[in-house]
This record gives structure tokens, sequence and C-alpha cells, in this order.
């Protein structure tokens, strides 16, 4: 796991197969999804590398139920007092009290999909805060949650207004520019989605595959979605 500096307050953790964000506040940190399962002491080592105490660590927003998502949640959870936020209608699936819905491959996803298979299962995982649209989730100056069905029914995207930074998830990628993401179980609402979050035009964009963008981001992302 390799841990990049985007802005001062704003860190990527980035994993072979994924990355999660580390978000910084005077007093607490917020993570945006907690990468692979049994990498908690690797991220843990990471803060503290960079001068960051994980004892701030407050909260845990999961962007949705996949495994290169929530793989840590719970035990960086548990070590540090954490509470992990999801949006309601992925939360069955993230307790392990559902499957994980089936996405609907394009056949040149399917070589893509089986190598995001050899992410190791996250484990059943606790949501102790269910969230809908709209909601305020108490970081970064006003963070809201903005709900982006389409990856999966609960995914959701985490947007900073006063900091003009916007967290997707799986909705966009950045691979190779920016673009639509993959393995969606319903390609018509997560393309919805995303012209909704080109609308919140954002300077940062910062997507659960690819290189954050901060440059031209609000051009490149409604590019995109158009």
């Amino acid at each position: 796991m390799d841990f990049i500096e985007i802005t001062p307050r704003l860190h990527m953790l980035h994993f072979s197969i994924g990355q999660a964000y580390l978000w910084r506040d005077d007093e607490e940190l917020t993570l945006i999804d907690a990468g692979w399962v049994d990498s908690a002491p690797e991220i843990e080592s990471a803060m503290r590398g960079a001068g960051l105490d994980p004892a701030a660590l407050r909260r845990i927003v999961l962007t949705h139920c996949h495994r290169d998502h929530v793989g840590s949640a719970q035990a960086l959870a548990d070590r540090f007092g954490a509470e992990i936020v999801a949006h309601r209608l992925d939360a069955a699936v993230i307790r392990g009290e559902a499957p994980a819905p089936e996405p609907v491959l394009l056949d040149w996803e399917i070589p893509l999909y089986e190598r995001g298979l050899t992410v190791p299962e996250a484990p059943a995982t606790r949501v102790d805060r269910e969230v809908e649209d709209g909601e305020a989730l108490g970081f970064g100056d006003g963070a809201v949650v903005v709900h982006t069905p389409g990856h999966t029914p609960g995914s959701l995207a985490v947007h900073l207004p006063e900091h003009g930074v916007l967290f997707t998830g799986d909705t966009v990628a950045t691979v190779q520019g920016v673009t639509f993401g993959v393995f969606h179980v319903d390609r018509e609402r997560a393309m919805d989605s995303m012209r909704r979050l080109a609308e919140l035009k954002p300077s940062v964009l910062c997507c659960g595959h690819g290189d954050p963008v901060t440059t031209d981001t609000a051009r490149q992302l409604a590019e995109a979605a158009a």
C-alpha cells in the first residue's frame, strides 16, 4: 500500500486494486473506504508515518459494499473506536446478511472482473450508521451524502462543497482519464448517477480506481458524463 498526499488535508491509500482516502480535520480523521482485509496495521503505520494519530479516526464512510472498499473497516473501527457509515441499501451486504448483487458485465469487463475477484473477501462488518441522500456526515466543513445507485443499489458519493472535493466510489473511474466506472448492477442508473455528480462541479475528484484529478476537474467530469 502507498500513502500519498493529495492536499495537506487529503491522502490516498493506494492498493494494488483500488484505494481509500483519508481526510484530516483539525481534531479528527475520516476514512473514505477501508481497503483490503488485513491491511489495518499497514494503514495505521502509514498514518503514524505521516505524523497523524490514528486514535483521531472518528468515522469510516463506505461508498459501497464491495470487498476492496470494506476490507479493513471493522478492524480499524474496533481498534480506534470509529463509527462505520454506509448507505441503507448496502448495509445488509456489508453486515454479511445478504449476498453482494451481481454486476451485469460487458464482454470486455469479464477479465477485469475476474482479476478483481482476486482481492480477498471482506469479513462481515458492522454498520453503525445507515445514511440516505443528502445527510450531513459531520466532517470536512459540511460533507454530505450523495446517493449514486447503479454500481450497487446503495452506492454513495461524499461531497465536501466547501473544499470542492468529491469522493465518487466506483461510479466514476480515472484509470485512463475520467471515465464511467465498471461492474455496475444497473448501468443506466449508474450513468444517471454520474451525470448528477458532474453537476456538482468538483475541483478535486477522488475515485475508487485511478489517480485523483485536481486540474480542470469539472470539465473532465462533465465531458465524461455527457
